[in-house]
């Protein structure tokens, strides 16, 4: 049967496993052996790995396409449960995370078809030559890592794609060097990263949370549960099947990443919020506000925690007076109490009205010693 150049690449693992000696305990840990070939010039790769893992494939199969130096237009596997999430004699369900490892590399996947042995025999027949090949130059020999016995692997491999076919001038390797290696595609430059996967709701302020920061949703989804794919350059963001949002990672700890059309109007400001903008706005209502917004922040570990304290705490001024919220400031630093809630208790009590304390009635108060506490430096 002749093979279209370029067109496939099968996949499979060896039904026999190599092993590797734990440098620890000593125990014999088997490992299984992954194959691949390129049906037209039957180039092949092998290589170990602990596992038919999803993780493990994939890395496998971009390793074979490195050491093809393209890629085909399609990657066969054998039903792997890895690649497969439910076969079919018509249309098999791919693994999400493998059909996203194809496509980073524009390729196709098409299952080898259920109960077909001609769709399996090209591999199998390669995983018999390997076993003459490669296995018998391995017996008797002692790896205690994989990266040895993939170095011992190669060392074989090498020769068995260059060894000259039965009744041949031509070897594996000339054979795709001549007519194969230009069929391929191009590999793409990036290497696949493998997302991983989180459940999240979307906040009242229009955001979802990831590993201590917020990226924003559009703004009609607040409430709803969506599903995040992330890897650490990007994250997308899926309500069921929809995407409806994408964004570059960011890593600054209770930071926000947005996208203005995501936000309802009364939300945008959000995004500008930093300690000198709340420190201005305290400082516009009395000194004594200014001095008890530098504390919320300073006695959080990063400046944004505070934020949404800041701004609640602000927004008394229009609520129940200017007077009444420089009283409760200089209440709750009197008893050292530098969050929302305790402005908020003690406005509701209306405690701010009750007499201050005989050391407190001047307007200063001296803030208390705290090791987090930063400094005025750190927001110039």
């Amino acid at each position: 049967m002749e093979h279209k150049a370029g067109d496939k690449m099968f996949i499979d693992y060896a039904g026999d496993k190599l092993s590797i000696i734990d440098t620890d305990t000593g125990e014999i840990l088997p490992v299984e052996v992954f194959v691949s070939i390129l049906p037209c010039s039957q180039l092949t790769f092998v290589q170990a790995v602990m596992s038919q893992r999803k993780e493990d494939l994939i890395h496998c199969c971009e390793a074979a396409l490195l050491f093809y130096g393209g890629t085909p237009a399609a990657i066969v596997p054998d039903n792997l449960r890895a690649a497969v999430s439910r076969p079919s004699r018509y249309e098999a369900e791919l693994n999400e995370d493998f059909a996203a490892f194809a496509e980073h590399y524009g390729c196709a996947v098409i299952p080898a078809r259920v109960r077909k042995p001609r769709d399996k025999a090209l591999v199998e027949g390669a995983i018999k030559l390997i076993y003459r090949s490669i296995y018998t130059k391995l017996e008797g020999r002692e790896f205690y890592d994989l990266a040895s016995l993939n170095a011992a692997i190669h060392v074989a491999l090498e020769l068995h794609n260059n060894a000259l076919f039965t009744q041949r001038s031509y070897s594996r390797r000339e054979q795709y060097e001549e007519i194969e290696r230009s069929c391929m595609g191009p590999l793409n430059p990036i290497r696949f990263e493998l997302k991983l996967r989180h459940t999240a709701t979307v906040q009242k302020n229009g955001f979802i949370r990831l590993e201590k920061h917020y990226y924003s949703v559009p703004y009609k989804h607040i409430g709803k549960k969506v599903n995040v794919l992330y890897n650490s350059t990007t994250l997308d963001i899926y309500l069921k099947y929809e995407k409806i949002a994408t964004h570059t990672r960011n890593y600054k700890l209770y930071g926000y990443t947005s996208q203005q059309e995501h936000l309802a109007s009364c939300q945008r400001v959000i995004t500008d919020w930093n300690p000198e903008k709340f420190l201005v706005e305290a400082a516009s209502i009395h000194p004594d506000v200014e001095s008890f917004i530098r504390q919320v922040i300073e006695l959080k570990i990063h400046p944004e925690q505070a934020y949404k304290s800041c701004r609640g705490i602000l927004n008394f001024a229009s609520r129940v007076g200017r007077k009444r919220l420089i009283n409760a400031c200089r209440w709750a630093s009197c008893h050292g109490l530098y969050n929302y809630p305790a402005i908020e208790k003690i406005l509701k009590n209306r405690q701010d009205e009750l007499p201050m304390e005989e050391n407190t009635d001047d307007g200063s108060h001296q803030m208390p010693a705290h090791e987090n506490i930063r400094g005025k430096e750190y927001y110039s």
